[in-house]
């Protein structure tokens, strides 16, 4: 291979294709641990389908499952879980580049530039105290959720409750849902403990903080020093704060008198489970109430929440919380028929809107496509529950309205590739199988009018 291949080819390794493949491997090797005897409870092999959707879930910290994961898996293949749940939600181009970092070992500027795009971060200059921000806040507030859930868990489980509180305030913080209560009851999640804040809060914050992004609770912890948050922060909080009030105002009331679901639960224990499942409707896959049987306008604003989903540079998925102000704000723009996109008086660049935009539409295109091949494949599955389970997949929420173990092998697939492409993001996904785009040399198009509206 002589020099000028040898240069092609590495620039036809982009930082996204390394982070979309990284992915895909880790997956990998999730399946094939979770193919063996061990791994399962009654030492059986599992087939390499299931086994592919359970480690996809894991590592794209969605959280939608086929079997109940305590009463399927062993200890070993719980243990496999988690660890697919903490590199999902780190991320492995991030994960080795901290490391590298913490050996005092040098990154040239391609290293720099995979492990930014890794996190969602653009400025070369600031990544390595990005990661360590990332590595140890995620460390620090796991093991800060499991030493308060151990209060709770410990006196219930006894020494095994050790191993409960860790494994759930993994999974909640990365945004991934799954837990091992199983033995209260096959997919039980934590619908025992709406009754008790210490749980049902400390999850909820956990997911929150964790769907929040790395860069914001950077700027947070600067705040003391900076006095002055970004305007991606602002948004964030802004947005967030939003969404959070609107879920928990939307269950509270839509779902009072439903004996299905929090009717019968006390006044304390509503408003428990009102905020807990709106803390977690849009990134995490935990519930409190059982989720089929909600209202069908309750599974509407569910839907539009998981679609929104996380922030950017977080564990969760969906189009992104600032994506969801660029979209809003540009519509007002129209509306006020002024040119550009204003947010907290900062005027956005258009190729951000046209991202923003390109996103919203590949990801409503993804998950229409995901619910269409449920309905088709399996009539039997009414619309809305298959549009639910598309968008939590798509989401990497993991909710489901019971849908999921009832999925075949052709809505199984669609599911898994949904929840491949809503972890490393639909445009990341379709940049690393497109061909290197041709240089225009400063060719100017002649303008076309159109109308439209």
């Amino acid at each position: 291979m002589n020099k000028s291949t040898k240069q092609k080819h590495n620039i036809s390794i982009t930082p996204v294709k390394i982070i979309t493949i990284s992915f895909a491997l880790i997956i990998l090797g999730g399946t094939i641990l979770l193919m063996l005897p061990p791994s399962s409870r009654n030492g059986a092999f599992t087939s390499p389908l299931d086994a592919l959707f359970t480690a996809t879930s894991a590592t794209c910290v969605t959280g939608l499952i086929l079997f109940d994961t305590f009463t399927k898996w062993s200890l070993f293949g719980q243990i496999v879980i988690m660890l697919l749940i903490q590199i999902g939600g780190i991320g492995i181009v991030s994960l080795i580049t901290f490391f590298t970092l913490s050996f005092r070992r040098k990154m040239g500027f391609r290293g720099l530039q995979i492990a930014g795009e890794s996190v969602g971060n653009q400025s070369f200059v600031d990544i390595p105290r990005l990661l360590r921000t990332v590595v140890i806040s995620i460390l620090t507030f796991e093991l800060i959720g499991a030493l308060i859930l151990c209060i709770r868990f410990v006196p219930l489980y006894g020494k095994k409750g050790i191993f409960i509180s860790i494994f759930t305030a993994v999974s909640a913080y990365c945004n991934a849902g799954l837990d091992i209560m199983g033995f209260q009851g096959e997919f039980s999640s934590l619908s025992h403990f709406n009754n008790d804040p210490i749980v049902i809060y400390t999850v909820a914050a956990l997911v929150v903080i964790g769907g929040l992004g790395f860069i914001v609770i950077r700027d947070i912890l600067d705040f003391r020093r900076t006095r002055h948050l970004s305007l991606h922060t602002k948004i964030v909080l802004t947005v967030s704060a939003a969404l959070l009030i609107l879920g928990a105002i939307s269950v509270f009331f839509l779902e009072y008198s439903n004996p299905e679901t929090i009717g019968k639960l006390t006044l304390p224990e509503k408003l428990n489970a009102a905020m807990f499942q709106s803390a977690i409707s849009r990134t995490a896959g935990f519930s409190s109430i059982n989720l089929s049987k909600m209202a069908s306008i309750t599974k509407l604003i569910y839907i539009f929440l998981m679609f929104v989903g996380a922030s950017p540079s977080s564990t969760g998925g969906g189009i992104k919380t600032t994506t969801f102000a660029v979209i809003m704000a540009t519509i007002w723009s129209v509306i006020r028929s002024t040119d550009d996109t204003i947010i907290f008086h900062r005027r956005i660049d258009k190729q951000i809107v046209y991202k923003a935009f390109a996103t919203f539409f590949l990801s409503a295109g993804i998950a229409f496509t995901t619910a269409l091949v449920i309905i088709l494949s399996q009539p039997n599955i009414p619309a809305i529950d298959a549009f639910y389970e598309a968008v939590s997949a798509f989401g990497t929420v993991g909710q489901s309205t019971g849908v999921t173990p009832h999925l075949n092998t052709l809505s199984k697939i669609a599911v898994i590739l949904t929840m491949y492409i809503g972890r490393v993001g639909p445009i990341s996904f379709f940049l690393t199988f497109s061909a290197k785009p041709v240089k225009k040399h400063g060719e100017i198009m002649p303008e076309g009018k159109i109308i439209v509206g």
